[in-house]
């Protein structure tokens, strides 16, 4: 898609089976016009094949630069292996390697929302302006769910309390923490920075000797727990992103056993993958509400209890603003750190 407006364009980096041979494998991009010292926006979600999407985008952001183009905005709603954002066993952190790889394709700006960690954006070397799905999912509530008055907010864990307190305040509702065995901790992942390296035959891996380190103790997960009262309420799971719906699965049955009548999820980005739709449909939840950040019309065939908010209109204030130099403090407005 190209979309001429005065003095910048609009360009889709998904292909489609028109533009695309996918006997060929490659990704090809010819520039039909002339972007010389044009805005450039590019608007890439991120559908199933992720590596490909990366690519795309990649190889269309070179070819703006080559074409001298005056500014490369990518437009990339949900940021791909975002949660890859920290250093685990002997792993990598592959999110500032994709920040780095768009830096040096040509990106000069990145417009993205619902950044899985906010610290991720000191992994550019260019601005990132980072958008909150959290005014659309608040109406939602507000609009969309009745007697929302007797629900309480929710964190399945406690790294998402300061989410679910964010929305508990702005609701003026009550605030219950999960906390156990059924979380996800991500921070029970290693730490990997400290292994030693590999020891030749015949040499122990005691250390020098004589040189005794204090042993850390293992994490031992207390039994599931609910701290708040959720008898006889609503309960109004938040999160940023909702993929493997287990974790979530699991908290509904707890929190429906604690006496819940009605449970929501509210995230932003609904990737759904794997057995999601199923998982979903014959669980205790009455209702996933994800934004069109990414597609997932598919998963709402097989799935109607998944609905969906749409947040085009910010991502397109937010491109009308930067192209006309404009302020995007109105974009931001009440959002404080935490949010």
């Amino acid at each position: 898609m190209n979309i001429s407006k005065s003095g910048y364009r609009v360009f889709s980096a998904n292909s489609t089976t028109a533009c695309t041979e996918l006997a060929k494998k490659i990704t090809e991009v010819d520039v039909k016009e002339s972007v010389r010292g044009q805005d450039i926006f590019i608007i890439q979600t991120i559908p199933r094949d992720v590596n490909t999407a990366i690519m795309e985008l990649l190889v269309m952001a070179y070819a703006l630069k080559t074409n001298c183009a005056k500014n490369i905005i990518g437009v990339i709603p949900y940021f791909p292996y975002s949660k890859q954002c920290k250093m685990r066993k002997r792993g990598s952190i592959v999110c500032k390697l994709l920040a780095s790889m768009l830096a040096k394709a040509g990106l000069t700006h990145i417009i993205t929302m619902d950044l899985h960690q906010k610290e991720i954006q000191g992994f550019f070397s260019f601005p990132v302006d980072n958008l909150r799905a959290s005014p659309f999912l608040l109406q939602y509530i507000q609009e969309e769910i009745p007697d929302y008055r007797n629900a309480i907010i929710v964190a399945k864990s406690p790294s998402a309390a300061k989410r679910a307190q964010s929305y508990a305040e702005r609701l003026r509702l009550g605030l219950a923490v999960m906390h156990g065995e059924a979380q996800c901790s991500e921070s029970d992942m290693a730490d990997g920075r400290h292994s030693p390296p590999p020891m030749s035959s015949g040499r122990t891996t005691s250390g020098h000797p004589g040189l005794e380190l204090p042993l850390m103790m293992a994490k031992e997960k207390p039994p599931i727990t609910v701290v708040g009262d959720v008898g006889g309420r609503i309960a109004i799971i938040v999160d940023d992103i909702i993929d493997d719906v287990e974790d979530f699965v699991a908290a509904a049955e707890t929190l429906k056993e604690r006496g819940a009548y009605k449970i929501y999820i509210m995230a932003t980005h609904g990737l759904l993958s794997a057995e999601a739709p199923r998982l979903i449909e014959e669980s205790a939840i009455d209702e996933v509400v994800v934004t069109n950040t990414v597609p997932h019309e598919v998963q709402k065939l097989q799935c109607p209890k998944i609905k969906t908010v749409d947040v085009s209109m910010i991502l397109a204030e937010a491109i009308r603003r930067i192209h006309n130099g404009e302020s995007m403090a109105y974009l931001f407005r009440n959002i404080t750190v935490d949010d």
